[in-house]
């Protein structure tokens, strides 16, 4: 399979997660559940879902940049990105949200880590497609 191809297969699976997540979000599936599942849903789906899609997003350049290449390098950048967000909604300064939580932490890391185990556990067993080159893995 050439290279455009894998590529081009690989954006319509990111495009696909963003797509998804966005659905959710535009849809409000949260609207219809209950009780405490409604509280946690609001609370902190957006917090678990938006780092899962960034990590994937950093497959969309055809041309991987090598800081992006490995990983453990894009877990990184999806946590500590939306990681100083809320350091500075701490702050009193409203970036991405206005209210600090500090479980927010935690659901930013459980997007990035469950991101890079579909990366690497699922995505690269189901497609042939979806590895990249050995400056990737």
């Amino acid at each position: 399979m050439s290279k455009a191809v894998g590529f081009l297969k690989r954006r319509a699976v990111v495009c696909s997660i963003m797509m998804l997540i966005a659905a959710v979000h535009i849809l409000r599936l949260g609207s219809y559940l209950q009780g405490e599942l409604f509280n946690l849903y609001y609370s902190y789906f957006s917090d678990i879902a938006i780092p899962f899609g960034c990590y994937f997003l950093l497959y969309a350049p055809e041309v991987p940049k090598p800081v992006f290449g490995h990983w453990a390098a894009k877990s990184a950048i999806v946590f500590v990105v939306p990681s100083i967000a809320e350091t500075l909604q701490y702050f009193g300064v409203p970036v991405l949200g206005s209210t600090f939580d500090p479980l927010d932490y935690a659901m930013y890391a459980v997007g990035a880590i469950s991101a890079a185990l579909v990366d690497r556990q699922v995505f690269s067993r189901v497609f042939g497609f979806w590895i990249t080159g050995s400056a990737e893995r």
